[in-house]
């Protein structure tokens, strides 16, 4: 839902800095690769109980994230780059959750699991719009310059990293919040079906 409305603002300094980068010899590859590992090595601290020094690498991680397209957009974007992007955030948005319930079983497994159900569901809604769009010669950059259609909806990457900040901050609070972003998740789903079924019919 908001990042649209945060790109406006987060893009002009990204491409600055993928510029230099860019000038250094950095690949988008190379920093979406290394966003993947900062992000992984958030979920292992979370696994490991460690929740407010999880919080370093994870956002960095998501710097990262938004440094592999200004790198791109800097040098040459390829399509293998966007496939790239889009299975590490989908490997990291699903590990944070997955530590939640290695570090407590007992406590998160029940909402862990319906949580990643959501984002199995919500994922899946996602790429199937994307190439759905794609077939039909549809395309938008109010999300950034992307490979994918990137179809919008109630909750989107910023709500998301959001989200994983706030069981950072709070993680006995995880049951109750992750039940809530399910919830959103599968509302989310709907809305983009929905959208789905007005445009593809």
């Amino acid at each position: 839902m908001l990042d649209a409305i945060l790109r406006k603002h987060i893009d002009p300094p990204l491409d600055r800095i993928g510029r230099t980068l860019a000038a250094l010899g950095a690949s988008a590859n190379a920093v979406t690769i290394a966003g993947l590992a900062l992000g992984l090595a958030s979920a292992l601290l979370i696994a490991l109980g460690e929740f407010r020094w999880a919080l370093l690498p994870l956002l960095a991680s998501r710097i990262a994230d938004g440094l592999d397209g200004a790198v791109a957009r800097a040098t040459r974007r390829t399509d293998f780059g966007g496939f790239l992007d889009i299975t590490s955030d989908f490997l990291f948005y699903g590990a944070v959750p997955f530590a939640f319930i290695l570090a407590d079983p007992a406590r998160n497994a029940t909402t862990g699991g319906f949580l990643l159900l959501s984002f199995y569901v919500n994922g899946a809604s996602f790429l199937a719009y994307a190439a759905m769009a794609a077939k039909h010669g549809l395309s938008s950059d109010a999300r950034g310059l992307k490979n994918l259609y990137y179809s919008g909806g109630l909750l989107e990457g910023s709500e998301t990293i959001a989200f994983f900040v706030a069981i950072c901050i709070f993680p006995q609070s995880f049951p109750i919040l992750a039940g809530i972003f399910a919830g959103l998740c599968f509302l989310t789903c709907m809305q983009r079906c929905l959208h789905a079924y007005r445009t593809f019919s």
